[in-house]
């Protein structure tokens, strides 16, 4: 039976010709579309690596990036806590906390209108953030880190693909993938990695017969798909723990103007992460839900918002600087740097002059990665706290990022035989391909 190539079947018709050569004949009429299918034809970026600043708590939008009418935590009159200055880009303003990433904005997008619909609760909403899609009893998804490190693995064997600096958790976790995607973590800037560095006590010999019995245990070990990611990773930790990534510690070799142009911990967290992406790393997180500044962190219920502001003034200077920094090294365009946080907060003021959650509307931030920026995207109402246009998904934004890093979003990736898009339906923000 001979068949147009071109023809469409209807369902009714295609069941009616029956047989092989009925299938095959459909399978070549939908050829052509599938070839030509967006997912395939998704925008891409220049970036080889991504900084991912997490804010851990629920950075408050409307008293940093999306500030409105001003409010009085006195008298719960609803708005931002701070007076508002305009930036380097006509018509963008951000709170007074924020003086040199105003400079400089024409370097950065804020996306003033993401929101999720997960419970409004940090570890739920922070899983959500970091892996766009909702706990599961049945399968483990990875975080954008581990998708990251899958999609584009190692740049050298001395170079982890993932880091984490800041405290382990199962929301940066590689999920399906499996612990070969999984991150490296420390909270200590200059001592590096816990267990990288030999004690003392442990002399070179004493460490090759070491060596040697793992050698052996793993001769011995059962021949699974779960000992060999195990074993990949072993082999994996053995290489970092060499002098060619240990050095990437020492800030100290990067010039004093620098380091103090950086400032405090967050500011030297941020310095080291650049070093990781000079040295090769795809995605390093960087965490600034430190509680030492203000007794909160982001977390700004009750007194924490009174201090807040030391936090957004911590912020704008190391983001500020890692931005800058990066640009003279000529690594911006080759490298994203994304802020992140779980939720935003809402314009009331709560019984103790604080603040509550707020998931529908909130605001992320980019630099860097080859992207346009210079602008915003999306628009909230008087008080930021509904969405009136453009709203963007944690898909979305997960869509964003792996389609700067080149990564197709719509890609399949497998948890056994179960094929998981890399993103659930997300759509990068085109603007920022323009």
């Amino acid at each position: 039976m001979m068949f147009e190539r071109n023809k469409n079947f209807s369902r009714r018709e295609f069941f009616a010709m029956g047989g092989k050569a009925a299938a095959t004949a459909a399978m070549m009429n939908l050829l052509p579309s599938v070839m030509a299918s967006p997912a395939a034809n998704f925008p891409k970026g220049k970036a080889e690596h991504c900084i991912f600043l997490w804010l851990g708590g629920g950075m408050s939008q409307i008293d940093t990036f999306d500030p409105k009418k001003r409010g009085n935590p006195k008298t719960k009159q609803a708005g931002t806590d701070y007076d508002v200055i305009s930036t380097a880009v006509p018509g963008v303003k951000v709170t007074e906390h924020l003086p040199n990433m105003a400079k400089m904005m024409d370097w950065f997008t804020l996306l003033r209108t993401c929101t999720h619909s997960t419970v409004d609760e940090h570890a739920t909403a922070t899983h959500f953030v970091h892996t766009a899609r909702q706990f599961s009893e049945t399968i483990r998804y990875p975080s954008i880190g581990s998708i990251v490190a899958h999609e584009l693995g190692q740049t050298s064997p001395t170079s982890p693909a993932y880091v984490v600096i800041g405290y382990p958790s199962a929301s940066r976790d590689p999920g399906f993938l499996g612990p070969k995607h999984g991150y490296l973590y420390l909270t200590d800037t200059e001592a590096g990695p816990n267990g990288f560095v030999r004690h003392s006590g442990v002399d070179a010999a004493r460490q090759t017969r070491r060596e040697q019995l793992l050698a052996e245990v793993r001769q011995s070990t059962p021949d699974d798909a779960a000992t060999r990611q195990y074993n990949e990773v072993i082999e994996q930790s053995l290489k970092l723990a060499g002098p060619d990534f240990m050095r990437l510690f020492q800030l100290k070799e990067e010039r004093a103007e620098l380091r103090n142009r950086y400032g405090g911990e967050f500011g030297q967290r941020c310095l080291l992460a650049r070093r990781l992406v000079e040295h090769g790393c795809r995605f390093v997180e960087v965490s600034h839900n430190l509680n030492f500044i203000n007794g909160t962190g982001w977390d700004t219920h009750n007194e924490g918002q009174l201090k807040q502001y030391m936090l957004i003034q911590e912020l704008d200077h190391a983001l500020a600087t890692l931005v800058s920094d990066l640009e003279e090294r000529k690594l911006l365009d080759k490298t994203l740097v994304a802020v992140g946080t779980e939720f935003g907060r809402p314009p009331e003021f709560d019984a103790g002059g604080g603040r509550g959650h707020q998931s529908k509307c909130f605001t992320l931030v980019m630099a860097g990665g080859g992207l346009k920026h210079g602008r915003t995207y999306g628009e909230s109402d008087e008080l930021s706290k509904k969405i009136l246009t453009n709203p963007v998904t944690m898909p979305d934004l997960h869509a964003t990022i792996c389609a700067a890093l080149g990564i197709n979003p719509s890609k399949e990736l497998y948890d056994g035989s179960r094929p998981v898009p890399i993103t659930d339906g997300g759509k990068p923000v085109a603007a920022l391909f323009a």
